[in-house]
């Protein structure tokens, strides 16, 4: 048979193909097989358009082949790669672009950041309840976890999907409970940690806020890292925050910092909302007595002192904490805390906050 090979080979190179070159020298001819007067291969086309674009030549060879002496029977199949391409990729962090006017995403009606002076007093809890809250009521609502090197509200949404881009800048951003969601954690493994310097900071905490397709929202709210650092400058600097909300727990050692959280935001001309007391008291679930754990009034007293609202004043509760660990926050629900985000999502709401 090698007699016909040759002569099936000859014929396939005789025909010249749109943009040039043939099927051999094209390298299109794959399981190639001729055996007892049977031929049999396959034509693989750069893509499927082309494929079907190749139908009629197809045809056209099965029956030139057929022609040849000791052709019994024929058989052309044309196929195209099916895998589709890799998403470009997305890479965050770099330093921050030059860009004019303020970081306002397109279609946000507010912006509101959710701060603490000070590390571990929920403040990440209480961002993600009160997103979700504030969707119950019935408000869109998205959540910008700008919290790059300590993110949590992956975890305490359940998501750890990647986010997609279709031209590797613009980023799809998540959703889960009825919040669109963004976050650093979503582009990272949970034990990865996040080693940058300044620039890098705020090139991410840029993206994520403009290059995000955040669609119409009534309200972004900005879960910001602890402190009063980067983050918190570029985005009183640079952005147009509509209000803040600094959370602190009773104990002194939260109010010392949460005071210079509150300084920071009257430097950069930033409406605070109010304050949350979180973890005010524990209600003991077998006997309901109420302990001060963190201490008593210190939140009220300071909120006083600058003339702030105490906006809730919130316990310390064993199902916060599983609901967060577990993915759903504890406003899903309809128990006590529920209600009580609830509350605090239709105090918002009548101030005209959100």
């Amino acid at each position: 048979m090698t007699q016909l090979s040759d002569a099936i080979t000859e014929l396939l190179g005789s025909f010249d193909l749109p943009g040039g070159g043939t099927l051999i020298s094209r390298d299109m001819i794959r399981a190639m097989r001729v055996e007892s007067g049977q031929v049999a291969f396959v034509i693989e086309a750069p893509s499927p358009e082309i494929a079907r674009q190749m139908e009629g030549f197809r045809a056209m060879l099965e029956a030139r082949i057929a022609e040849l002496p000791g052709v019994e029977t024929v058989s052309v199949v044309l196929s195209a790669p099916t895998q589709a391409p890799k998403a470009p990729s997305l890479k965050l962090g770099g330093h921050a672009k030059p860009q004019q006017g303020r970081m306002i995403p397109p279609g946000v009606k507010k912006l509101i950041a959710i701060g603490s002076g000070k590390g571990g007093v929920g403040k990440s809890t209480v961002s993600s309840n009160l997103a979700v809250a504030l969707a119950r009521a019935g408000k869109t609502v998205g959540l910008l976890d700008a919290d790059i090197h300590g993110p949590s509200q992956p975890r305490m949404f359940g998501v750890s999907k990647r986010p997609a881009s279709p031209d590797g800048k613009t980023i799809i951003p998540l959703e889960a409970h009825g919040v669109t969601l963004m976050s650093i954690g979503f582009m990272l493994p949970e034990d990865k940690a996040v080693v940058w310097r300044g620039p890098m900071l705020m090139g991410a905490l840029q993206q994520m806020l403009m290059q995000v397709e955040w669609g119409e929202l009534d309200v972004l709210l900005i879960d910001l890292p602890p402190g009063t650092g980067d983050v918190q400058l570029s985005l009183g600097q640079k952005s147009e925050l509509d209000g803040a909300i600094v959370v602190s727990t009773p104990q002194d050692v939260a109010l010392i910092d949460a005071k210079k959280a509150l300084d920071a935001f009257a430097t950069l001309n930033v409406p605070v909302l109010g304050m949350i007391e979180n973890m005010s008291a524990f209600v003991c679930p077998g006997c309901g007595l109420e302990s001060h754990i963190f201490g008593h009034g210190g939140v009220a007293a300071e909120a006083a002192r600058l003339n702030l609202p105490v906006l809730a004043q919130l316990p310390i509760d064993l199902e916060t904490r599983l609901a967060g660990d577990g993915g759903a926050p504890v406003a899903l629900g309809d128990g006590v805390m529920a209600r009580a985000y609830a509350k605090l999502a239709q105090e918002l709401i009548a101030k005209g906050a959100v």
